[in-house]
Parts: structure tokens; sequence; C-alpha cells
């Protein structure tokens, strides 16, 4: 649940940040009637992108059985690639993120394009949205009572700091928030590269593909089923989804998982002190 949690409210977090940007720029320029439609462009995304995450669960129910490992290992996959775009964005995006919003706000306030505020909350929160199903969805379709208390929790806590910040006035430094979130979404989306691989490699041998040593197992801990370390078990759980920890791992794996993390890791933190 925990790494559900921090993608969700990782995610909600920027949306909600982007959307006070835009209702507090509008506010200070005495243009408050404009604000519904901003609201308009927000709850068309929420209502889009629930219909989204509620069809690929469709998709997946209907998948035979041996395709269903496909779909999994490409969903973690291509997870980890938007995962990965968004943080690199927001390290070395995220310092001008609120003179870039104002600046789109009066351009499309100034024109008097009410339809252009209307699609710009639009996309600011389906995209947000949208990274949050493709996230969520390998978590999904292997523990959904995990995945959607991760993601009630993040929603809400994600809202009431957004709040506490544009309305409370409470101070954080969220260029700080960013970047430790970042790093632990960086050991996440580590285990995910490793878990879609897995995936694809277990579909692959299923369909008769021999893949030599790369399917071999790296290590095996000999960690029983029972076991609160077992990756299934109560603590082992939580480390799998936090760093793609497993009793046992194949060279295929365990290389994407080393490799995701030992290219990306570097770029974001350079990302971040350079933009410091």
């Amino acid at each position: 649940m925990l790494g559900q949690y921090l993608i969700t409210f990782r995610e909600v977090l920027e949306a909600a940040l982007i959307i006070s940007i835009v209702l507090a720029y509008l506010a200070r320029t005495d243009r408050n009637p404009l604000s519904r439609y901003v609201w308009y462009g927000v709850f068309s995304a929420v209502f889009l992108s629930v219909v989204f995450g509620i069809s690929i669960q469709f998709a997946y129910g209907v998948l035979p059985k041996s395709v269903q490992r496909l779909f999994e290992g490409a969903a973690a996959l291509v997870a980890v690639a938007v995962l990965s775009s968004m943080i690199y964005w927001m390290a070395t995006k995220g310092r001008e993120l609120k003179g870039e919003v104002e600046r789109r706000v009066e351009a499309i306030a100034t024109r008097g394009t009410t339809l252009g505020l209307v699609f710009f909350a639009f996309v600011a929160v389906f995209r947000e949205g949208l990274e949050t199903v493709l996230f969520l969805t390998p978590f999904l379709l292997t523990d959904t009572m995990a995945t959607v208390g991760g993601l009630i929790f993040g929603i809400l806590t994600a809202l009431g700091l957004a709040y506490g910040i544009f309305v409370v006035g409470m101070r954080i430094n969220i260029r700080r928030f960013f970047y430790f979130t970042s790093i632990m979404l960086v050991l996440l989306a580590g285990g995910l590269a490793g878990y879609g691989v897995h995936e694809l490699m277990e579909y692959a041998e299923s369909s008769g593909f021999n893949l030599g040593w790369f399917s071999e197992y790296a290590y095996n801990l000999n960690v029983p089923k029972d076991s609160l370390f077992h990756h299934n078990g109560v603590i082992g759980s939580v480390l799998a989804v936090m760093f793609g920890y497993s009793v046992g791992a194949e060279w295929g794996r365990l290389l994407a998982h080393v490799a995701y993390i030992a290219l990306v890791l570097p770029l974001v933190v350079r990302a971040y002190r350079r933009a410091r």
C-alpha cells in the first residue's frame, strides 16, 4: 500500500498544485467568475480518468490467462517509462512551474477564450490521472485492496496538503519535497521495471521461447512462503512494492532492476542539483 500511496500522492499533488496556482492567479487578477470553467475541466478530467481505469481492468479480465502476463509486463514497462519522464520533467522544469502556469492562464484569460481555460485545466488533471492509472495498473492487477487503499489515502492527503499550502498558508519547501519523493519513486520504478521484465520472460517461456541464462535464477533466498519476509508477506510485500524485493529473481529481472536505478537515479539527482 505504501508504494501505491506514494504514487497517488505525488500525482494528485502535482495536479492540485497546478489547479491551485490557476485559481489563485484568477482571484489575484479579479477574474473569479472564470474559476467555474477551471472546475469544468477538472471534473471532466477526473471522470475520464476513472473511465479509463475501469476500462483497463475490464480489458485485463477478458484476456486469456496466457496473455495476461504479457499485459502485466507491458503495463509495468509503460508505467516505468511514463513515470521516468514525469520525474525528470519535474526535476528540470518544476522550478519554473508557477510562472509558466500563470503566463498561460494570463494569455488565455486575455483572449477571453473560456474554452481554453476548460482545456488547460482538463489537460493538467487528466495527464496526472492518466499517469496514476498507468502506474497503479500493475499493482491493481496483483493486489487490488492495497492499491485502492493507497489510492484513496493518497488523494485525501495530497488534496489536504494543497489546501494547506494555498488556503491556510502553510510553508513547505516544495522543491526539497519533490526531490526526496523523486528518489523514492526512482527506487519504486526500478522494482517495477524488473517486475515487467519478469512477466514478459514468463510469457515468452510459456509461448515456447528459450531465453537461456537470461531466465535462470541469479539468486534464491529460500524464504518460506509463510514468512513475514517473503515478498508476499507483511514485511516483504512492502519491500517488494517500494524496492522491487523478491525472494528469488532471474538474471533478466535483476539486470533490468539494477540497470534502471544505475542509469536514472544519477540523472535525477544531477538535474535537481543543477536546477538548484
